[in-house]
C-alpha cells in the first residue's frame, strides 16, 4: 500500500505501519453504538492509519441519516456524529481516495468481466477498486456481498466482527 513507512533499519525504529483498508459500513459502525463497535475501534486503533474511498463522505452520512430516521438516535446525536466524522477527517483519522476517473474506469471493466453470479452494488465496487488501485490486498468490511466479490478482484475480504475472518483469497 503506498501510504506504509519506510523501515529504517535501525532497532529502535517502530515497526513500519501497515495501513488498513475499510468499506464505509466499518467506519459508519465505528462511530454507532453497535455490536461490533469495539472490535472495529480496536483495528483502526492497531492499523494506525485506515483508507477508504471519497464515496464514504455520502455512505456515512446516509448511515446517520438512516438512524435519525429510524429513531435510533436523536437530532443532538445525529448532528454530534456528524460532528465527530468531521473532526475525524480534519484530523487524519481517516484517508479518503479518489474516486478518480481510472479507477472508475476499472469498476466499469470489472462488470464487464464478473460473473453473473456475483452480487455487486456500485459503491461496493468502487472500494474494492479503491483498494486495488492503492495496492491494498485485503479489504476489511461486515457486508457479505462485498466480502463474496472480494476473490473477483483478487483481494482478501476481512469481517472483523466475525471469529472466522477470512472470507476470500485472490
Amino acid at each position: 500500500m503506498r501510504t506504509s513507512s519506510p523501515k529504517t533499519g535501525t532497532d529502535d525504529a517502530p515497526p513500519a505501519v501497515t495501513p488498513a483498508y475499510f468499506d464505509s459500513a466499518l467506519i459508519a459502525k465505528f462511530y454507532l453504538n453497535e455490536p461490533g463497535r469495539e472490535a472495529v475501534r480496536r483495528l483502526a486503533r492497531t492499523s494506525r492509519i485506515v483508507v477508504t474511498s471519497g464515496i464514504a463522505l455520502a455512505e456515512i452520512s446516509a448511515a446517520f441519516h438512516r438512524k435519525l430516521r429510524e429513531g435510533a438516535v436523536e437530532r443532538d446525536a445525529f448532528d454530534a456524529l456528524h460532528g465527530q466524522f468531521a473532526h475525524d477527517l480534519k484530523e487524519g483519522l481517516w484517508r479518503l481516495i479518489g474516486p478518480t476517473e481510472d479507477v472508475l474506469e476499472q469498476v466499469r471493466a470489472l462488470y464487464l468481466r464478473l460473473d453473473k453470479s456475483v452480487f455487486l452494488r456500485s459503491l461496493d465496487a468502487l472500494h474494492l477498486m479503491t483498494a486495488k488501485a492503492e495496492d491494498f490486498d485485503r479489504i476489511y468490511s461486515n457486508d457479505r456481498h462485498l466480502l463474496n466479490a472480494c476473490a473477483s478482484v483478487n483481494l482478501q475480504g476481512i469481517n472483523p466482527l466475525a471469529e472466522k475472518e477470512e472470507f476470500s483469497k485472490g
